[in-house]
């Protein structure tokens, strides 16, 4: 889905109510087309993906001890990786 962001094809928004740049380090929440995606900000650079939460309700949190199998950003290349922090500080 991140990657889809990257390339256009999906649609992003910022859920929250303060900007990339406002958070600084912290969660920051954001909406793909129904998916709510609560990424961490480590000091305005892409650290990892929190939790995600389907359309349905349906919850995936990633634990500190899975974030180097299982967190979304993780699979993204370093282009793309690069790209999403670019879209995130547009929000």
């Amino acid at each position: 889905m991140l990657r889809e962001v990257v390339f256009g094809r999906l649609t992003i928004t910022n859920a929250g109510q303060h900007s990339w740049d406002d958070i600084y380090a912290g969660h920051f929440v954001v909406d793909v087309e129904g998916w709510r995606l609560t990424i961490y900000n480590d000091c305005d650079e892409l650290d990892y993906c929190e939790e995600c939460v389907s359309p349905e309700g349906r919850r995936w949190k990633f634990e500190s001890g899975d974030r180097g199998g299982t967190d979304p950003v993780a699979f993204l290349s370093t282009w793309e990786r690069q790209n999403l922090e670019w879209i995130l500080k547009a929000l």
